[in-house]
């Protein structure tokens, strides 16, 4: 059974699901995957796992790197499993590359080359955005190319971690 709460942003609605095992969610309102995969059997209830989730979206809009991370259940292929991982690394205030990930997930499946373009896809299919920080991802000359809940708040996210991009 999941779960869902609203949170209101400095930047956008938020609509937030979990299940008992962790988050399974993190959607802008208007977001191109909105609700993606949300069991048509939910549930609007404030859930530990969901109260965890809005104190830690309060820190972080605050300006502050939360010390904290509400457990995340995250569901999808193996690549994509690998990718979400990889996003899970990259430091509140970075940025990295598709490229870069690709390169990474190459070489942990013991590949010459990985397809950026596959990782874009995968990146883009984050159903828990701001903490599985797809947002951190640009493109190779710092392009802030493609984010499902809009360039603009994926530029508001950047600038509120003072992240460099270009």
């Amino acid at each position: 059974m999941q779960f869902i709460s609203h949170y209101q942003s400095p930047i956008g609605g938020i609509l937030l699901a979990a299940d008992e095992t962790g988050l399974t969610g993190l959607w802008f309102d208007g977001a191109k995957y909105y609700a993606d995969h949300l069991d048509p059997e939910h549930e609007e209830k404030d859930t530990p796992i969901l109260e965890q989730t809005k104190e830690w979206l309060t820190v972080y809009f605050s300006g502050r790197e939360p010390q904290f991370y509400p457990p995340v259940h995250m569901t999808g292929t193996p690549f994509q499993l690998s990718v979400w991982k990889t996003l899970q690394k990259i430091p509140y205030g970075k940025t990295v590359t598709y490229g870069e990930i690709a390169k990474e997930i190459a070489e942990q499946k013991g590949l010459s080359r990985m397809s950026a373009q596959a990782v874009g896809g995968a990146v883009g299919h984050n159903k828990i955005s701001i903490i599985v920080p797809c947002h951190r991802v640009i493109g190779t000359n710092g392009s802030l190319t493609g984010y499902a809940g809009g360039i603009d708040k994926k530029v508001k996210l950047l600038t509120l971690e003072k992240a460099a991009w270009v």
